[in-house]
């Protein structure tokens, strides 16, 4: 039977060509969407590694002043922490947790090298993101003293540094130190890869790492951010000052990953779409066509279950062809290791688009199949 199916679609291949690459594109269109939710998906189950509600991020910049700006950013530093609503305050660079800045740099230890993502931070960093300490300890100014820099490192530097060395007190480069390990640290957000990343201590006497980080109290409203713009626009003259709210920040950063992922389900949704129509009005074409054909088989013996499954299974041969086409073209994906990506995100992507063109091809077919099946033998002869 199967045999048979095959050999009639080969001989209407012509007739089909068109039908079989709209379903080619489809599937392929569909891999790279099954792809990208893949990946993505698979990212967001990975932990974030921080909390990063109740915490703002402010950002100072010193415009056209010049002077003591390191003791002024301290300044400011403990004004904040005056407050009664801030719990904890933390200096760090501009590539603050959710923001579009970012920075990495090539680490090497025994001729491994990583590039990981470079953050300055204070020793305050872990306690106002609640960022937990897996190995050693996070880094406090004391640690600075003496010839090497301190460092906290994510696990995944850890990995691709050490491997399965204990990484505490290992010296980094020529200068660093890590003296503690921290799990995940995914500062885009969810949807972001957890990549190496490495924490550097800032040095008290910096001027351009002016991003300060703060955790306020539960039920801090606006109120609070706007006396506090006013505070510091009153220490520091001619400073511009600018509040982002991490939960802000973070679902900026999330649609600038969801958009793709509309956009590209939206043209496979249209393609899906047409590909649905015409399969559609291809079996409807065939059916009024092969009345005869139909009839003439009901009046041997065939019964209404079997005429449809052969039209199910028709359209499922049809199917078969246009994705082992497709499959030549996704197959080199894993096997060139395209994007850096693990090869079950590929096979996993192929199955889901397969299985998404089974399962339309069969809804599209079941009710000119059904119609089929309803052809009454004597009629559809008197016609003939």
């Amino acid at each position: 039977m199967l045999q048979h199916l095959f050999k009639l679609i080969w001989n209407k291949k012509k007739t089909h060509m068109l039908l079989i690459v709209e379903i080619w594109a489809s599937f392929m269109v569909l891999f790279g969407l099954a792809t990208l939710i893949v990946v993505n998906v698979g990212n967001y189950r990975e932990p974030l590694g921080f909390s990063y509600e109740r915490v703002w991020a402010i950002g100072l910049n010193t415009n056209q002043d010049t002077t003591e700006l390191a003791d002024k950013v301290q300044r400011i530093a403990q004004r904040l922490n005056a407050y009664p609503e801030v719990e904890s305050v933390s200096r760090m660079s501009s590539n603050f947790p959710f923001s579009a800045n970012q920075m990495n740099n090539g680490i090497e230890y025994n001729k491994r090298n990583v590039l990981a993502d470079h953050y300055v931070t204070d020793e305050n960093f872990a306690k106002t993101l609640e960022m937990p300490v897996v190995a050693g300890k996070w880094y406090r100014h004391t640690d600075s003293v003496g010839k090497y820099w301190p460092i906290v490192i994510n696990q995944k530097a850890k990995e691709g540094l050490f491997g399965d060395e204990n990484a505490l007190g290992k010296v980094v480069g020529e200068r660093l130190k890590v003296v503690g390990v921290v799990d995940n640290f995914k500062a885009k957000g969810e949807f972001m890869s957890n990549k190496p990343a490495y924490f550097e201590l800032v040095n008290a006497k910096d001027s351009w790492n002016n991003t300060m980080l703060i955790r306020v109290k539960p039920g801090t409203d606006a109120v609070f951010e706007a006396k506090v713009v006013k505070d510091i626009a009153t220490m520091v003259k001619g400073w511009s000052v600018e509040v982002d709210y991490l939960t802000d920040s973070r679902k900026n950063q999330h649609n600038l990953v969801l958009v793709p992922v509309i956009i590209a389900s939206i043209i496979s949704g249209f393609l899906l779409i047409n590909v649905a129509l015409g399969l559609f009005g291809v079996l409807n074409l065939s059916i009024a066509k092969r009345r005869g054909e139909i009839g003439l088989r009901r009046a041997i013996g065939a019964t209404g279950s079997g005429i449809a499954s052969q039209f199910i299974g028709e359209i499922w041969v049809l199917a078969t062809f246009a994705m082992l086409i497709g499959l030549l073209f996704a197959a080199q994906f894993p096997i060139l290791n395209v994007f850096d990506l693990q090869a079950g995100v590929y096979i996993s992507a192929i199955l889901i688009a397969i299985a998404v063109i089974y399962g339309i091809v069969t809804i599209c077919a079941l009710f000119p199949s059904r119609q089929a099946a309803l052809i009454q033998p004597a009629v559809a002869l008197h016609e003939e």
